[in-house]
């Protein structure tokens, strides 16, 4: 079976698709993050995107292709949280239903957040049941159609339009840091850099407990793992999809992890000194070039930070905790 790969043509659609719709969300600066990383360090901020996450970009992209059938019957999805909202707000916006599968210790800001924009909600174990098996089940016996989370061509280019943004207001960059769960953010940032800074080095970071997307990288083929225990749930993904790997593979430079930890470290800093909430998946980028430093020296650097959603409580526990 032959897979269509989405093109930076896709990404510009998208762009023109979500216009008015999505968010166009800042890029901010930090003289303590250039005088960190050693370097000009831009920051695209998802965390002010519509429902809290670059999910947005893609879920609307990919709804608003619906034929009329479709949306008459509506969307199936299934998600830890950020795909959830995502998927729940765009299908009110476009007047369409929206069933939603999501695992049963999602963060409940982000439960009651889809469910508050419209989504009916399924729940499952992540440790015990596929929510893919679940979400396919689903569509066939109500006639939806099913969106993924990141393995869809529409997705891809949707979350790549952040990047778009990014380089089209700062200019080309020298390196671009990416979060990476199931790779539709990665994939799409790096069709978008390889057409408008083609000399940029695309970097995708994950968790270091679920580093499924590092061993493909290396091994050159889809290695799956077990559901990994980590802070970052919106990077706790089984495997990069059949869609997201070929592109990361061509286009990305190379795959980074970082640790709980460094994720905690990041966010403080984004707290402290920032004065923004994000959520422990979307400090996934900056936690790596951090720790790059010197490699990284009087370069302009790009760092996607993916969202903001995470349960107040958690978030004063995580960052209050105090300093090993």
């Amino acid at each position: 079976m032959t897979i269509s790969l989405p093109t930076y043509e896709d990404v510009a659609a998208a762009a023109a698709r979500i216009d008015g719709h999505a968010h166009r969300t800042p890029v901010l600066t930090s003289r303590t993050a250039d005088a960190e990383v050693g370097a000009g360090v831009f920051f695209k901020c998802e965390n002010f995107q519509r429902m809290g996450a670059f999910k947005f970009r893609g879920a609307y992209n990919a709804l608003a292709r619906f034929d009329e059938r479709q949306r008459r019957a509506g969307v199936v999805a299934f998600s830890s949280g950020n795909h959830a909202q995502a998927i729940s707000l765009a299908a009110t916006l476009l007047g369409m239903p929206a069933v939603i599968v999501m695992p049963h210790d999602a963060p409940a800001a982000k439960v009651a957040a889809t469910k508050a924009y419209g989504g009916s909600v399924v729940v499952y174990d992540r440790y015990r049941e596929d929510r893919e098996a679940i979400g396919k089940k689903l569509a066939e016996e109500r006639g939806m159609t099913l969106v993924p989370p990141y393995d869809h061509p529409d997705v891809i280019a949707g979350q790549g339009t952040a990047a778009k943004e990014l380089i089209e207001e700062v200019g080309a960059l020298d390196a671009l840091f990416v979060c990476l769960g199931g790779g539709g953010l990665l994939a799409g940032s790096a069709l978008a850099a390889r057409a408008l800074a083609p000399a940029c080095k695309v970097y995708g970071v994950e968790p270091e407990a679920g580093n499924d997307g590092q061993q493909s990288f290396r091994s050159g083929r889809i290695v799956t793992i077990e559901t990994p225990r980590t802070i970052a749930d919106g990077a706790q993904t089984l495997h990069l999809g059949e869609h997201t790997f070929p592109i990361i593979r061509r286009d990305v430079a190379d795959i980074f992890t970082a640790t709980d930890a460094e994720l905690v470290d990041a966010m403080r800093f984004f707290a402290e000194r920032m004065k923004i909430v994000v959520e422990p998946t979307g400090a996934l980028g900056y936690a790596a070039a951090r720790r790059m430093g010197a490699e990284l020296a009087g370069q302009r650097v790009g760092v996607i930070i993916s969202g903001g959603n995470v349960d107040l409580k958690r978030f004063a526990e995580l960052i209050g905790a105090a300093r090993n």
